[in-house]
């Protein structure tokens, strides 16, 4: 990780008139902009198929990626379908009740053409090469996303005793009687990691490095729990006896419940944390660096019960701190990995286990202002290059809404520490963060356009009008990369 310049943007907020951003011309052209902007790094957030809520947090899988990312002028191109008239979609945001089903019925009609091509056809054969190379996660994937079609989409937990438990001759009944749905399920996610890998050598082509995200958790209601029910606290019936969630802090009064099931670390211990390093091999399949989401929970996590309405009532317990770290790096080497080692009073362990193993933790400069010249997350307090410094991140507002909100002392030492009029702090918090010392910098896209609360791409702890954001395809021009390029040189930070 050289000093370096990215943006934060992940691929359902680009531009394009299909509903949704997508993995089609519109991602490469959002990459000659980054090339020109003399971005070295892309961050995305979590790229898995998202399920009730839209929540790339939330997703059916930890290792399958998210099918309405699936660009259909790529589909045109290799022939799986003709010419595509979208409908009238917003501009400027995701319309997801829209664009799911449109979406799921393109992609039925290109599964639909590929099954009438010979089975010496390229695509075919890549098809078949792609199934083979995936077969240690992806027929339970589709056997999985199978059952919850013909279940209504409800939750495994909530599927006949037989599948719910995975009864050995109830599944092999349902993989022979879903064939065809499972193989509509696995073309999707060949197409999906077809159009990426195009997308990310695109990328490595321009010297552009893509930084990826793994939740620290994943959904109850995934391929991933369901198949693995002694690795997470499951009773039964299916259901968690304790959640995920962290208690009241800077964006709940009363906390933040998750509701992810709690791993059973004495499982994951068990058998040389099996499952985590497949899932982070996976991961950098996908992407050249990876995010660890909420790193403080490796050290302890929050513990709510299951049946709790909010993460109040909860208590701290350890996690497997240096020993699933340990064992992703005997197992993969040095990993490519940022801390996300925000929030709260962690206390020293969290800093001890993040140091232990090299990691670069995460400064956030919008977080920086309210406490005074000492503050960690101000420039000129940064103890190393080992950071990762964000003007702000997708759980909270861009730095323009949050000065507009800001208290008085805070927007009054804001604006004063970055030398900045309210009009034009949005620079000046970009330019403060670029020139620190931290070996990174980053900001989302919609810091660098100066928008407001209308740019926020997510809320915690509410549910619905969140991850619709999407980039104003006239704001994303030549004069702003070259803004940014500006940025980049002044600081240091071109791509070598």
């Amino acid at each position: 990780m050289t000093r370096n310049g990215g943006i934060l943007l992940h691929p359902t907020s680009l531009p394009g008139p299909y509903g949704i951003g997508d993995l089609g011309p519109g991602a490469h052209r959002w990459i000659e902009f980054l090339d020109r902007a003399g971005c070295g790094m892309w961050q995305v957030l979590p790229l898995g198929p998202t399920g009730y809520g839209d929540s790339p947090y939330q997703t059916f899988s930890a290792v399958a990626g998210n099918p309405y990312l699936i660009s259909p002028e790529g589909m045109v191109g290799d022939g799986l379908l003709d010419a595509v008239d979208p409908p009238d979609f917003p501009e400027n945001r995701v319309d997801y009740g829209a664009v799911i089903p449109w979406k799921r019925e393109l992609l039925a009609e290109a599964f639909e053409r590929m099954l009438g091509w010979p089975p010496d056809h390229p695509i075919r054969s890549e098809f078949a090469a792609f199934r083979r190379a995936n077969r240690d996660w992806l027929p339970g994937y589709t056997t999985f996303i199978a059952l919850k079609e013909t279940h209504d989409l409800v939750s495994w937990a909530e599927w006949p005793a037989e599948y719910r438990d995975r009864e050995p001759e109830a599944i092999r009944t349902a993989e022979h009687e879903l064939a065809d749905r499972r193989d509509r399920v696995a073309f999707e996610q060949f197409v999906f990691f077809r159009q990426w890998e195009r997308v990310r050598v695109d990328a490595h082509q321009r010297g552009i490095q893509i930084i990826g995200d793994i939740p620290i958790f994943v959904a109850h209601d995934s391929a991933d729990v369901w198949a693995n029910r002694h690795l997470f606290s499951i009773d039964g019936e299916g259901q968690p006896s304790v959640v995920a969630g962290v208690p009241p802090d800077y964006f709940s009064e009363t906390g933040q419940l998750w509701g992810n099931p709690l791993y059973r670390w004495s499982a994951h211990r068990r058998d040389g944390y099996q499952w985590w390093i497949k899932r982070v091999r996976a991961t950098l399949d996908l992407v050249d660096i990876v995010r660890l989401d909420h790193f403080r929970g490796f050290y302890d996590y929050w513990e709510i019960p299951g049946d709790a309405e909010t993460a109040i009532e909860g208590r701290w317990r350890r996690g497997p701190g240096g020993g699933l770290l340990g064992a992703l790096r005997r197992e993969l080497g040095d990993l490519p990995l940022i801390a996300e080692d925000l929030g709260g009073d962690m206390g020293p362990g969290v800093a001890r286990l993040r140091e232990r193993f090299g990691l670069p933790g995460m400064k956030v400069t919008q977080f920086a202002f309210g406490s005074g010249p000492d503050h960690e997350f101000l420039p000129h307090n940064y103890d190393s290059a080992n950071w990762v410094a964000y003007t702000g991140t997708h759980d909270n507002d861009t730095v323009q809404a949050w000065l507009n909100g800001a208290a008085d002392y805070e927007r009054e030492y804001a604006l004063r520490y970055a030398a900045a009029t309210p009009e034009d702090f949005h620079w000046a918090l970009l330019r403060l963060t670029w020139s620190s010392i931290a070996r990174i910098a980053v900001a989302p896209l919609q810091d660098f356009l100066g928008l407001g609360e209308e740019g926020r791409m997510n809320v915690p702890s509410v549910l619905g009008g969140n991850w619709q954001w999407r980039a104003p395809a006239a704001l994303v021009d030549d004069a702003l990369a070259d803004q940014i390029r500006s940025l980049n040189e002044t600081y240091g930070r071109l791509p070598a």
